[in-house]
Protein backbone atom coordinates (compact mmCIF):
# COMPACT_ATOMS: atom_id res chain seq x y z
CA UNK A 1 0.00 0.00 0.00
CA UNK A 2 1.05 3.51 -0.72
CA UNK A 3 0.52 4.69 2.73
CA UNK A 4 0.31 3.71 6.36
CA UNK A 5 -2.58 3.83 9.14
CA UNK A 6 -2.00 6.13 11.81
CA UNK A 7 -3.85 7.60 15.06
CA UNK A 8 -4.18 11.31 14.68
CA UNK A 9 -3.24 13.80 17.51
CA UNK A 10 -6.87 14.03 17.92
CA UNK A 11 -7.53 10.11 18.28
CA UNK A 12 -8.22 10.03 14.68
CA UNK A 13 -8.02 7.60 12.30
CA UNK A 14 -6.74 7.91 9.26
CA UNK A 15 -3.87 7.33 6.59
CA UNK A 16 -0.66 8.96 5.97
CA UNK A 17 1.03 9.40 2.67
CA UNK A 18 1.60 12.29 0.78
CA UNK A 19 -0.50 14.13 3.79
CA UNK A 20 -2.15 13.43 6.65
CA UNK A 21 -5.81 12.64 6.13
CA UNK A 22 -7.97 11.65 8.97
CA UNK A 23 -10.56 8.69 7.72
CA UNK A 24 -13.12 8.80 11.05
CA UNK A 25 -12.47 10.83 14.08
CA UNK A 26 -11.96 7.76 16.12
CA UNK A 27 -10.77 4.29 15.71
CA UNK A 28 -13.94 3.03 17.07
CA UNK A 29 -15.88 4.66 14.05
CA UNK A 30 -13.35 2.82 11.87
CA UNK A 31 -14.50 -0.34 13.12
CA UNK A 32 -17.86 0.41 13.40
CA UNK A 33 -17.33 1.21 10.02
CA UNK A 34 -16.09 -2.22 8.64
CA UNK A 35 -18.58 -3.98 10.62
CA UNK A 36 -21.31 -1.80 8.52
CA UNK A 37 -19.24 -2.95 5.36
CA UNK A 38 -19.31 -6.33 6.67
CA UNK A 39 -23.28 -6.32 7.52
CA UNK A 40 -24.21 -4.42 4.56
CA UNK A 41 -22.34 -6.77 2.30
CA UNK A 42 -24.41 -9.55 3.31
CA UNK A 43 -27.85 -8.18 3.80
CA UNK A 44 -28.03 -6.39 0.73
CA UNK A 45 -29.98 -7.64 -2.50
CA UNK A 46 -27.72 -5.57 -4.73
CA UNK A 47 -24.74 -3.75 -4.48
CA UNK A 48 -23.39 -1.41 -7.08
CA UNK A 49 -20.24 -0.03 -6.89
CA UNK A 50 -19.46 3.92 -8.13
CA UNK A 51 -15.71 5.11 -8.82
CA UNK A 52 -14.59 8.88 -9.90
CA UNK A 53 -16.11 11.84 -10.72
CA UNK A 54 -19.59 9.66 -10.44
CA UNK A 55 -19.46 9.74 -7.07
CA UNK A 56 -20.57 12.97 -6.84
CA UNK A 57 -23.93 12.07 -8.73
CA UNK A 58 -25.03 9.69 -6.00
CA UNK A 59 -28.29 11.91 -4.69
CA UNK A 60 -28.47 11.82 -0.79
CA UNK A 61 -31.58 13.59 -0.46
CA UNK A 62 -33.38 11.83 2.20
CA UNK A 63 -30.46 9.88 3.41
CA UNK A 64 -28.86 10.81 7.03
CA UNK A 65 -25.12 10.11 8.43
CA UNK A 66 -24.26 6.86 9.88
CA UNK A 67 -23.33 8.97 13.13
CA UNK A 68 -21.75 5.28 14.22
CA UNK A 69 -19.01 5.58 11.64
CA UNK A 70 -18.07 8.98 13.00
CA UNK A 71 -17.06 9.33 9.08
CA UNK A 72 -14.25 12.08 8.38
CA UNK A 73 -13.35 11.66 4.39
CA UNK A 74 -14.80 8.46 4.75
CA UNK A 75 -18.73 8.73 5.35
CA UNK A 76 -21.94 5.99 5.89
CA UNK A 77 -25.55 7.60 4.47
CA UNK A 78 -28.59 5.65 5.66
CA UNK A 79 -31.74 5.79 3.20
CA UNK A 80 -35.22 4.25 3.54
CA UNK A 81 -34.14 1.08 2.04
CA UNK A 82 -30.63 1.49 1.19
CA UNK A 83 -26.30 2.57 2.46
CA UNK A 84 -24.00 4.24 1.06
CA UNK A 85 -20.28 4.16 1.96
CA UNK A 86 -18.54 6.91 0.48
CA UNK A 87 -14.85 6.36 0.49
CA UNK A 88 -12.51 9.86 -0.18
CA UNK A 89 -10.12 9.60 2.13
CA UNK A 90 -7.55 7.45 -0.38
CA UNK A 91 -8.21 9.77 -2.98
CA UNK A 92 -7.64 13.10 -1.11
CA UNK A 93 -4.67 11.54 0.24
CA UNK A 94 -2.95 10.49 -2.58
CA UNK A 95 -4.09 13.93 -4.72
CA UNK A 96 -6.09 11.00 -6.92
CA UNK A 97 -9.58 12.23 -7.42
CA UNK A 98 -10.48 10.13 -9.54
CA UNK A 99 -9.43 7.59 -7.20
CA UNK A 100 -13.01 8.56 -4.67
CA UNK A 101 -15.61 5.42 -4.63
CA UNK A 102 -19.17 4.88 -3.37
CA UNK A 103 -20.54 1.62 -3.04
CA UNK A 104 -24.01 1.97 -2.77
CA UNK A 105 -26.15 -1.29 -0.80
CA UNK A 106 -29.69 -1.21 -1.76
CA UNK A 107 -32.79 -3.75 -1.22
CA UNK A 108 -32.28 -4.21 2.83
CA UNK A 109 -34.45 -4.59 4.90
CA UNK A 110 -34.47 -2.61 8.69
CA UNK A 111 -32.12 -5.69 9.91
CA UNK A 112 -30.04 -4.65 6.91
CA UNK A 113 -30.30 -0.88 7.60
CA UNK A 114 -29.78 -1.30 11.13
CA UNK A 115 -28.17 -4.41 12.66
CA UNK A 116 -29.97 -4.37 16.03
CA UNK A 117 -29.57 -0.37 16.43
CA UNK A 118 -32.15 1.86 17.54
CA UNK A 119 -33.66 4.59 14.76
Amino acid sequence: MPYSFMIGPGDEFGIQAERWTPLHATVEGWIESLALAHHASMSARRITRVTGDDVDGIALDGYEPVREVRGLADTWWRGRDSLVAIYSGEAECLSFPRGRRALVYSGLDEWGLRGGVEP
